[in-house]
């Protein structure tokens, strides 16, 4: 049995797109076998114009289908920044097509007919990655919330620090007292709730600021 059920009742969901409904079918009854929520969709414009919950979530992708390809909705998702782990699978697959699904970031490329635990693997790979999707957005997010709670002259002193300066070279660089950028120094790690230079430092390369 697999292990899948274990580490996925977090109410994930698994999309799965095929314009053969009796491969829907199939497959959206072994995905609910371990205990996971499946929804089907006939084409990739069904899919487009689907909005769910946000939830740990993954995406079982047939390439040929009707209207847009398999293909074309990943380059879609990927513009509109919807970070969908993709599953594809084919019964027609070929090396150019198999390198342009890997290269959009394709968890695999699975020819049918293919093994069910093999298929569930590879799910669980991609809800994997949907969690650290997930998690990752969310630390940016309150990192971010932090950095707006700071003064201008907070986050002046917030780079200079990040960039390994001393608080004399802050403060001659910024031309106030260094007990001044003490206290400054102070407030950011409080706001930032960092315990260390090293935390402040991950925070930054986290949120992609520049460093002084």
């Amino acid at each position: 049995m697999s292990t899948l059920v274990d580490e996925s009742m977090d109410e994930a969901i698994v999309y799965v797109v095929d314009d053969d409904s009796s491969v829907c079918r199939a497959i959206a009854r072994l995905i609910r076998s371990v205990g996971l929520g499946a929804e089907t969709f006939p084409s990739a414009k069904a899919f487009l114009e689907h909005t769910g919950p946000d939830r740990p979530a993954c995406l079982v992708l047939d390439i040929r289908l009707p209207g847009p390809s398999g293909l074309d909705l990943q380059e879609a998702l990927s513009r509109a920044g919807r970070d969908v782990p993709i599953v594809f699978i084919t019964g027609h697959g070929d090396v150019p097509t198999t390198v342009r699904a890997m290269k959009g970031g394709a968890i695999d490329f699975l020819q049918k007919p293919f093994d069910d635990h093999e298929l569930l693997d590879c799910v669980r790979l991609a809800l994997a990655r949907s969690r650290a999707q997930r998690a990752e957005r969310t630390e940016r997010a309150q990192l971010q919330t932090r950095v707006d709670t700071l003064t201008p002259r907070e986050r002046q002193v917030l780079l200079h620090v990040v960039a390994g300066k001393l608080n004399k070279q802050i403060a001659s660089d910024l031309g106030i007292a260094e007990k001044t950028i003490k206290v400054h120094r102070g407030r950011v790690m409080q706001k930032m709730r960092a315990a260390s230079v090293a935390d402040l430092v991950r925070m930054v390369e986290k949120l992609g600021l520049s460093a002084a």
